[in-house]
């Protein structure tokens, strides 16, 4: 059985904190690695937010084509308002899955949409933020799947070194 493989794709990102905030949610989730097209993302990336320093662990990989060296058994799942898309909460994660996303002040190619094995979007009125969109499409993955770990070793590794509260149980 070979591994579960999660990437984030960015069509050509205008906010560095937005990538920033991606990255940090690429650690949260377990993505594999973040890869973005466009030149928008290198000229504001001295607003650096990756404040967990997640590059060190996951790659952030500028692309010509977020379609480039896809494996061939890896899904790709659009995530957009897009007429005609799936509403996230009636959408089953495919295993291995290459996320794109559009960019802030746009949306995504037709031709990611006419190569895309699903198109999803989240039922909210109005447009969310690219990082927040992120956050919760990761977050409905993990909520829908039967991997995640859900005891107090994974909050005790987790919370930031300040964060020492426990419940402590009513007699």
């Amino acid at each position: 059985m070979s591994k579960i493989q999660i990437i984030i794709g960015l069509s050509d990102p205008k906010s560095a904190s937005n990538v920033g905030a991606t990255l940090r949610a690429a650690g949260c989730y377990g993505v594999d690695k973040v890869i973005y097209t466009g030149k928008r993302y290198d000229r504001a990336v001295k607003l650096n937010t990756d404040t967990k320093k997640i590059k060190s662990r996951i790659p952030l990989i500028a692309v010509n084509d977020l379609l480039e060296n896809k494996n061939a058994d890896t899904k790709i799942i659009c995530v957009d308002l897009i007429e005609g898309a799936m509403p996230l909460p009636n959408f089953k994660h495919p295993n291995n899955a290459l996320y794109l996303f559009g960019p802030e002040d746009g949306t995504l190619s037709q031709h990611l949409i006419d190569k895309a094995d699903a198109v999803v979007y989240i039922p909210t009125q109005g447009c969310m933020n690219l990082a927040a969109t992120i956050n919760v499409v990761l977050y409905d993955r993990l909520a829908k799947s039967t991997q995640h770990i859900t005891d107090n070793q994974l909050i005790r590794a987790s919370r930031d070194n300040n964060n020492r509260v426990k419940i402590k149980h009513k007699k």
